[in-house]
């Protein structure tokens, strides 16, 4: 029996990775990745490495082992049709009958296209008969904290998410969550719904940076048109523009406040607060 994790040198993969190693002996964890090379590291601690694409069913053959326990990461692919993508790890899961796969979904309250794969892998889940797990995991502090740098070089945090608020947490909390239904029994066929233990607002957010730099650092509300706009200015793609500026409409509604409490629950500990997040990255 093995842990497999897809998507293992992702940002979310590699603190899964991690923190399984603290749990269980390496030989138990298996790594999928497309580049061996970007895993050599956990090659070197015992951990197995399968090498394998979303894009290429073929791949799939004989990475997984009945028994299984499976966490299957969302792919960042989005021209590349997720659903899809997903399906096959789901399908190649399941004729090897493996005994648990868990998915890292999106909040049931969100309604931005951004959810509409997950929603759909989701339900290519269910129709599978594997069981599952649901992990809807929130935002991510990283969305911000990553992206200081035109933050800072304009003292102004913009974005199109109204007073919305947000339930964010680190993506070390998401991957606590995870490793706790991969080494955990009783998950079977359980839907959480994850997200940070306190919401907050963009101009607290901006306030946050304020406290922290020592600097005015303002909150600017724009429209979803002109966020798509200024992504776009940016070199993001237009399509994937308009998903992210798509999000700060969801966050105006509140659908990115989770009030569960299941993910300090299955972390076993609070969520990383934001200003901490905050501290971090401007240290980092």
């Amino acid at each position: 029996m093995s842990i497999v994790v897809t998507g293992a040198t992702g940002n979310l993969g590699r603190h899964v990775v991690e923190q399984l190693l603290e749990k269980v002996p390496a030989e138990q964890v298996t790594a999928v990745v497309r580049s061996p090379e970007k895993a050599a590291d956990l090659a070197e601690r015992g951990v197995r490495l399968a090498v394998a694409d979303y894009n290429a069913p073929e791949t799939l053959d004989g990475v997984f082992a009945a028994g299984d326990k499976v966490l299957l990461i969302s792919g960042n692919e989005f021209d590349k049709g997720r659903v899809q993508q997903h399906r096959r790890v789901i399908d190649a899961a399941k004729a090897a009958g493996v005994a648990l796969l868990a998915y890292t979904s999106a909040p049931g309250t969100l309604t931005a296209t951004l959810a509409d794969d997950h929603r759909g892998t989701e339900k290519a889940l269910l129709d599978s008969g594997v069981p599952y797990v649901l992990l809807r995991n929130g935002w991510y502090h990283e969305v911000y904290t990553e992206n200081l740098a035109p933050v800072l070089e304009h003292d102004a945090v913009v974005a199109a998410a109204g007073e919305g608020r947000i339930s964010s947490a680190a993506r070390a909390d998401y991957a606590a969550a995870a490793v706790a239904v991969l080494t955990g029994e009783g998950h079977e066929n359980k839907t959480y719904e994850l997200g940070g233990d306190e919401a907050w607002s963009l101009a607290e957010y901006a306030a946050e940076l304020s406290r922290q730099t020592g600097r005015e650092i303002a909150y600017k509300p724009v429209t979803v048109e002109e966020l798509t706009g200024i992504l776009t200015g940016a070199g993001l793609p237009g399509p994937v523009a308009a998903v992210f500026a798509g999000v700060d409409a969801s966050i105006e509604k509140g659908e990115l406040v989770v009030t569960s409490g299941d993910l300090a629950r299955l972390a076993g500990r609070p969520a990383t607060p934001l200003a901490d997040a905050v501290a971090a990255a401007l240290k980092g």
